[in-house]
């Protein structure tokens, strides 16, 4: 048991750091950095757990942290793993030509799997926060995020579990995915998966400086609606759809779940 926040934070750096470490090595032997993002899921599912071993708090509150933080993560790495061996990501696949050109290639990856390392690590405080919190027994706030948690991680999963179905259809190539909860956002995955970290805020909040949970929250919510989601992913699908993907904009929600506009042709 580790008493202290700092020195069991510190403990998950060096955690996080030494799987994405692992990684690029093995990503230097393979030339496939896909990896990383299973890695990064990995890292966060894998501190959830550790914070919730070392830490000091109450034992419902440790066991409630560690199932949602560790499933939900585990979750995701798994869908990248299945990806892996079916050749490299685009999105690295680019950045490796990038880097290459510029003579710094391997530099660059090493750089960037330890800042996802140290992203991963920022992202699990309200997981360190919870495993000190020493209230006995879960507050009504805590229930409150573990059910929003719970209908987050279903949306979410349904939501790849749609697209990846619509996807092994290869009648279905080229085409854009119109129905289920796809009809009602363009990005509902995304969405579901910042309500998880919605949901973690919520249950840190009762712990000594709690509150500070939510900035992994605002965070996550910036990169999807900002940085490394929704606009890579626009416009990688303007790339290969053209105008259907633009008719499929201007008629479903880009990001929160909503009825798509007249004259849709979802279903």
């Amino acid at each position: 048991m580790i008493t202290h926040r700092f020195p069991l934070f510190l403990v998950g750096w060096a955690f996080a750091a030494l799987l994405l470490g692992a990684l690029y090595l093995w990503q230097r032997r393979t030339r496939d950095a896909t990896a990383v993002d299973a890695g990064w899921a990995g890292a966060v599912a894998g501190l959830a757990v550790l914070y919730a071993i070392l830490g000091p708090g109450d034992g419902a509150h440790r066991v409630v942290i560690a199932i949602m933080g560790g499933v939900e993560n585990i979750r995701l790495a798994a869908v990248v793993v299945a990806r892996i061996g079916n050749g490299e990501d685009s999105r690295y696949r680019d950045l490796r030509a990038r880097w290459a050109e510029k003579g710094r290639e391997q530099l660059t990856f090493a750089i960037f799997y330890q800042a996802q390392a140290a992203v991963a690590v920022i992202l699990s405080v309200p997981f360190l926060l919870v495993t000190f919190d020493r209230h006995h027994g879960l507050e009504p706030i805590a229930w409150v995020g573990i059910s929003l948690w719970i209908v987050a991680a279903k949306g979410e999963a349904l939501a790849d579990r749609q697209l990846a179905q619509f996807k092994s259809n290869p009648a279905n190539k080229g085409k854009t995915m119109r129905y289920g909860l796809w009809a009602l956002s363009r990005h509902p995955n995304y969405f579901f998966q910042t309500l998880t970290w919605l949901a973690y805020g919520l249950v840190a909040v009762s712990a000594p400086w709690g509150w500070l949970g939510f900035g992994s929250y605002l965070i996550i919510l910036f990169l999807v609606l900002f940085v490394t989601g929704i606009p890579p992913a626009e416009a990688a699908s303007l790339r290969s759809r053209g105008d259907d993907y633009r008719r499929y904009q201007a008629e479903t929600s880009a990001f929160i779940p909503w009825f798509p506009r007249r004259g849709s042709t979802g279903s």
